[in-house]
């Protein structure tokens, strides 16, 4: 029964699909792109964040990434934006889907000050489309070769993209259970009390129980959405529900780009075949019948490939959410294991760190100021991120070495304030961070103090965890 069941997935997975329904998704999201790099233009972001810094935060393995000198940066978002239109249109597609990935990617890896889920969700998607034949209807290269058009794709090629939006959906909701959210309210307390100007609604943000209602209602829609789009008698509910909750975050939290892509996301859930539907209600002569069905004739070897593929693809992105359980500790607190794990608008924090240097072999002292070294932005996110916090006191160790200080010693006064608690140590300011390094390797950093759950203080983890002694 099992061996029958897996063939019969195999099988449905390779089966031809309308192909409309992924075409579309390949245009909007061209389009998305395109916006997303006019924005960075309009707003000034591309001098804020890549020209005006004189330090950055970039990822561990990823020091190398720095922005282009001069002109550089803006000629890198003028070719994404060039191939954002490509995408849209269908030419060159794979290069150019591969192509806008890089660049997008290297742009966001240059600082992680600047880091937010859907950065990661386009980089994903870029990955993932680079594989799929997404020009192989309604494009230019459809047009240029003939041979390669067509207009069924396989299920799979569906089924994947419906999988990467699910994941960050199933897990932005898995996140929501936590005490913080569900019994707190928070942060959502924090973030209504700011919108009480909202139409119609903003006098009710003040009160407690809508706080708990919609945190409760939150998770809830994280969790149930999809389903609610793949069962085709609750599919046009789980739309509604989707462009409601996002056109609402837009309006409450200015989240950017990301309501957007997962709008134009969630139409993937929809019937393949929507998009000639709609083009005849517009009034445009289109085909309704569905495309000839025909099966694919694929050797046994390619499917292997592809199943092996999506299954490693899809094992790494169920991992990395769920790798904060190899450390110790509130996630929010530490943002060990923190990105690039779906933990989407669940955490309010800042912070202060005062950062001090004492040369051992003359005893001198000197306080630093952050913002001598980095922009205020920096500054603020830095002082609420412990591997910020190590990153900013390697610069200020080269900088003093540079100025023939012998062996820097760089300790900090860090304190943080979660999601309304009070403010709390969150650096043991007794470890010289100048002698702590990064590491690939889940191991927990001994210098970052846990949060006491009861008074909000810190204490040491060494003495919580009984780490090391």
């Amino acid at each position: 029964m099992a061996t029958n069941s897996k063939t019969s997935i195999r099988q449905r997975l390779f089966e031809p699909v309308d192909g409309a329904s992924v075409a579309a998704f390949r245009i909007a999201f061209g389009l998305l792109m395109l916006i997303a790099v006019v924005r960075f233009f309009a707003h000034g972001w591309i001098a804020e964040y890549f020209l005006t810094p004189k330090h950055f935060f970039p990822y561990y393995g990823f020091e190398w990434v720095r922005p282009w000198p001069g002109a550089g940066m803006y000629i890198h978002f003028a070719a994404m934006g060039v191939l954002a239109v490509l995408i849209a249109a269908g030419v060159f597609y794979r290069a150019s889907v591969a192509l806008f990935g890089i660049l997008f990617a290297y742009a966001h890896l240059i600082d992680k000050t600047n880091y937010l889920n859907h950065y990661y969700l386009v980089i994903c998607l870029c990955f993932l489309m680079t594989f799929l034949p997404l020009h192989r209807s309604t494009s230019v290269d459809a047009w240029r070769k003939p041979t390669l058009r067509s207009a069924t794709f396989p299920a799979w090629v569906l089924w994947a993209l419906r999988a990467q939006v699910g994941l960050v959906y199933l897990f932005g909701g898995i996140a929501k259970l936590k005490g913080d959210w569900l019994i707190d309210a928070q942060p959502m307390q924090i973030w209504l009390a700011a919108n009480t100007d909202f139409p119609v609604l903003g006098h009710l943000f003040g009160e407690p129980w809508v706080a708990h209602a919609l945190s409760y209602a939150g998770a809830a829609f994280d969790l149930s959405i999809v389903p609610l789009l793949l069962w085709h008698r609750t599919r046009l509910l789980g739309f509604v529900a989707v462009v409601v909750f996002h056109l609402m975050t837009v309006r409450l939290f200015q989240l950017g780009m990301f309501p957007w892509i997962m709008m134009v996301s969630s139409l993937l859930f929809l019937p393949p075949g929507w998009p000639r539907h709609v083009l005849a209600m517009l009034g445009r002569r289109t085909n309704l019948a569905a495309p000839s069905m025909q099966p694919f004739d694929a050797a046994n070897r390619p499917r292997r490939l592809v199943l092996a593929f999506l299954g490693l693809y899809f094992a790494f992105h169920v991992f990395m959410p769920l790798r904060h359980l190899l450390y110790p500790g509130n996630v929010y607190w530490t943002e060990e294991g923190f990105r690039f794990s779906w933990n989407v608008m669940l955490m309010e924090k800042d912070g202060s760190a005062d950062f001090h240097v004492t040369e051992p072999s003359t005893g001198r002292r000197w306080e630093v100021a952050p913002t001598d070294y980095l922009t205020r932005y920096q500054a603020k996110m830095m002082a609420a991120q412990p591997d910020m916090i190590l990153q900013f006191a390697h610069i200020v160790a080269d900088d003093f070495r540079s100025r023939g200080v012998q062996d820097p010693e760089i300790r900090v006064d860090a304190f943080a304030s979660l999601n309304g608690r009070r403010h709390a140590r969150l650096v043991d300011p007794s470890v010289d961070l100048a002698r702590e390094n990064e590491g690939l390797l889940p191991k927990p950093k001994r210098w970052i103090l846990s949060l006491n759950a009861e008074d909000g203080y810190g204490r040491p983890r060494s003495a919580a965890r009984k780490v090391r002694p």
